[in-house]
């Protein structure tokens, strides 16, 4: 098992880099990222797959809400994908070994392996194979997280040198109508944190009064939380997590 670095538990993390479309920095772009980096700041990112098998630096399945292209990102090559404009720049979809050439060690750096298929079940592992082989010889502080904990399994047995984490939260029936209740309940209590090696989790900032985080706080786990919008709920999110995923704010990094 392998600790996470202490820089992930002291500087912020700013959320799929540091967008503002308005200025040009849309969410996991390379200027979002870039601005990150200049201002001291942690980066977390999402990974998605391309047709081709590459991870790709992109939060949603679909292109539509980030770019104006539509349909599913897996359904489209690398190079294809790296074509696509995101909205709000002027760059295309970033690959994860360009991502992480551009950070380079400099800040610690949170990927989000986005579950492939819907149900939080076992996938095909290209994703993973993707994630490791890029961050193999990766020297800089860097962790590895996703919701679905069969993906943290498998990042275990491929990268097992990388610390890892499983992202939690309540799961409402409200908030995840297309998981089964058992399916929802299996996740809720993170039963897969222990056999998966975890170190941390990071847990919707919503929901951290959850009697489970406590346990799993008692027994050492590193609790990171997202995702924090306003300086008042970072200030209240800090009771019980050690570090936050943020966004829309600029909090302050403790020396």
């Amino acid at each position: 098992m392998n600790a996470l670095p202490e820089v992930f538990r002291r500087v912020p993390l700013a959320h799929r880099g540091l967008h503002d479309v308005e200025d040009a920095r849309p969410e996991n772009s390379r200027a979002g990222i870039t601005a990150a980096i200049a201002a001291g700041y942690g980066i977390e990112i999402d990974l998605q797959l391309s047709r081709d098998g590459q991870a790709m630096v992109f939060h949603d399945y679909d292109l539509g809400r980030l770019t104006e292209a539509t349909g599913p990102v897996r359904q489209r090559d690398a190079a294809d994908l790296g074509a696509i404009p995101l909205k709000g720049g002027a760059e295309g979809i970033p690959g994860l070994p360009e991502i992480l050439g551009l950070v380079a060690g400099r800040v610690p750096l949170l990927i989000e392996l986005k579950d492939q298929h819907g149900q939080m079940g076992e996938t095909c592992g290209t994703l993973e194979t993707a994630t490791a082989q890029a961050l193999a010889g990766y020297a800089g502080p860097v962790a590895v997280m996703s919701f679905n904990p069969h993906m943290v399994l498998r990042m275990a047995a491929l990268a097992p040198d990388i610390p890892r984490g499983i992202v939690t939260c309540g799961y409402t029936p409200e908030d995840w109508p297309l998981l089964r209740a058992e399916t929802r309940e299996q996740l809720r209590a993170v039963a897969e944190y222990g056999p998966s090696g975890s170190v941390f989790v990071s847990h919707d900032v919503n929901d951290l009064d959850s009697p489970r985080l406590a346990e799993l706080r008692g027994d050492g786990a590193a609790i990171l939380c997202w995702t924090v919008r306003s300086p008042e709920v970072e200030a209240r999110a800090r009771a019980v997590a050690r570090n936050i995923t943020f966004e829309g704010y600029l909090p302050d990094i403790p020396a």
